[in-house]
């Protein structure tokens, strides 16, 4: 079996030595228990996220250290201090003690990528309630699913983005208060329910002590999607930060004098475990740009920031590869020192264009909302298999079992990746889905849900899903969803949907359709459900393509048969059709 080309993971020379120096060595002394012992835990015992994050650094030398160099997309500049975001996120935990909220209440958020949405995920865990982002891009259904399902009781949003709450409103009986931040001052005029962040803020004392909150007790919901039902939220406890700490100190090997830039938005699970708590917990400068994907705006925040570490997506990268190298010719990038990428599987072109680019290679990694924090990954002196996920994070033990789930299989074989449960970050429950929860784990093993193999050299490579889920552009879309919006409309009788691949996204989403008797096909009518799907879908849920069929593929219990819809759009053998309705 070839790897070639194999890159050297240390491509350039640094005056920083990486934090993890010896792969095999580490693996035979990492201890969670060594960790734990790293951070500083509450007075009289307990754990908090946002403590480990902002409060122990508030309270040293690092006081004054810039923790967020923040560039909004007009222009514009903020910076915080540990010191400012401590005063910040009491402020905001005495916001919400103030509306009534209390250990264990659901609190989301819903807005813009701006520094707002740091000060409330951290107060909100200063307060002992448990936080759940929302993405900006969602649209009304995506918004009342996860609001429904948490039963939260307050929600910060923007003028901007209240409009898709109040088509919603009614059918939140748990949301509470709305908390409006205005932070550019627009012209909103507060509903009943809603109360200004601003207001509240500047009267809520700065001074504020975190309730106590033990390693098991709930932090902070994620939802992510299946192939069936609703999103279901991945729930995590504050002993996560354990992970959020120790993988950003060796996987991405953030060290005290780097300035680190992360893509993700909060709103997704890398942009809270990697865009606060793993940078912050180890007392590191971020910068933060608040607008979306630019080759030219990331490359200014590089050179203007002298970004050291930088952490994005393939899908971004390929966006990159796409925008040239003329562009990166305008910008001084010689402050980075390490690049990593997580999200999907980088494609072994993009890590041999990285080095070629910009004289260092993006070094991937494998994780998932229900994992927290990075469980395989490329590490700065390993040699790089492009393509490859890496190699287990040594406080973790990966594996790949046969189709029972009973048995490793060896070297070179496909089969189900798991991981050995017991990591401090693994997700505690899926909200109010019990059944589904413990349907993930086998004989001590949580089942991933994606295929993959290893190699003699212990190197993991990723085969694909074992289920229908959608991965486009890093962002994990169940089919359900998307169908159960398109059927809303008025003309379609029936909906599939599936991935296909796409050079930049990895997948996009493709729907078939039936109509109802009275609707004719025409091209009209496809933008028209295109449409209708915006209004109701998160912009990536939204189907790239619709194709009209007379029917569709189903099982004779009346199932669609996404698996045929796919095989049939790409080529493939159709396998099994025995189910098939005749």
């Amino acid at each position: 079996m070839s790897y070639e080309p194999i890159i050297k993971g240390n491509v350039k020379e640094f005056s920083v030595k990486p934090n993890l120096l010896n792969y095999e060595e580490a693996r035979e002394s990492f201890s969670w228990d060594d960790i734990y012992k790293e951070l500083d835990g509450l007075e009289g015992g307990g754990l908090n996220i946002a403590y480990e994050a902002i409060d122990r650094h508030a309270k040293t030398s690092l006081r004054e250290k810039v923790a967020l160099y923040w560039e909004g997309k007009d222009g514009n500049s903020e910076q915080y201090t540990f010191r400012d975001l401590y005063i910040l996120t009491n402020r905001f935990a005495n916001v919400l003690q103030s509306l009534g909220i209390k250990k264990g209440d659901r609190v989301f958020t819903y807005t813009d990528r701006t520094p707002e949405i740091f000060v409330a995920i951290l107060g909100t865990l200063k307060a002992g309630a448990v936080v759940g982002p929302l993405f900006s891009a969602f649209g009304p259904d995506a918004v009342k699913d996860r609001l429904q399902d948490s039963g939260a009781r307050v929600l910060i949003t923007t003028p901007g983005l209240v409009t898709t709450v109040h088509e919603i409103a009614g059918e939140l009986p748990a949301l509470e208060k709305i908390i409006i931040v205005n932070r550019r001052k627009t012209s909103y005029e507060l509903s009943e329910n809603e109360v200004s962040y601003e207001r509240l803020m500047e009267s809520a004392s700065e001074e504020f002590e975190i309730v106590k909150t033990e390693k098991e007790d709930k932090a902070i919901m994620h939802y992510t999607s299946g192939t069936t039902g609703k999103p279901k939220g991945a729930v995590h406890v504050h002993q996560a930060v354990m992970g959020h700490y120790a993988t950003a100190k060796y996987v991405l090997d953030l060290h005290p004098d780097d300035i680190y830039f992360c893509t993700a938005d909060p709103g997704w699970v890398t942009g809270t475990s990697y865009g606060i708590f793993g940078p912050w917990s180890n007392g590191i400068s971020q910068v933060v740009y608040e607008g979306g994907f630019s080759a030219s705006h990331w490359y200014s925040v590089i050179e203007k920031y002298q970004v050291t570490v930088w952490y994005t997506a393939p899908t971004a990268i390929r966006m990159l590869m796409k925008a040239g190298e003329k562009v990166i010719g305008k910008y001084n990038l010689k402050s980075l020192r390490y690049m990593c990428s997580v999200g999907e599987p980088l494609n072994p072109e993009a890590v041999v264009w990285s080095v070629e680019a910009f004289g260092l290679p993006f070094h991937d990694n494998w994780w998932q909302t229900e994992t927290g924090c990075i469980q395989i990954a490329n590490y700065p002196l390993q040699d790089i298999r492009p393509g490859s996920m890496g190699r287990p994070f040594p406080g973790v033990t990966a594996a790949i079992l046969d189709e029972d789930c009973k048995h490793e299989l060896p070297p070179g074989e496909e089969g189900n990746l798991a991981l050995k449960s017991g990591w401090p970050s693994m997700f505690r429950i899926y909200w109010n889905k019990k059944e589904l929860y413990d349907s993930k784990f086998i004989n001590g093993w949580y089942i991933t849900g994606d295929r993959a193999r290893k190699d003699e050299d212990g190197y993991f490579w990723f085969v694909g899903r074992a289920d229908d889920v959608i991965n486009t552009a890093g962002h994990l879309v169940g089919p359900f969803e998307v169908e159960s919006a398109l059927i809303e409309h008025p003309a379609v009788a029936e909906a599939g949907v599936i991935g296909i691949p796409d050079k930049l996204a990895m997948e996009v989403i493709k729907a078939f359709i039936s109509l109802k008797d009275g609707y004719e096909v025409s091209d009209e009518l496809v933008m028209e459900i295109k449409r209708f799907a915006r209004k109701k879908l998160h912009a990536v849920a939204c189907p790239k393509e619709i194709e009209i069929l007379d029917s569709l593929p189903k099982t004779r219990s009346g199932k669609i048969m996404r698996r045929l819809l796919k095989a049939r759009e790409l080529g493939l053998s159709e396998g099994d059709t025995s189910t098939l309705e005749d």
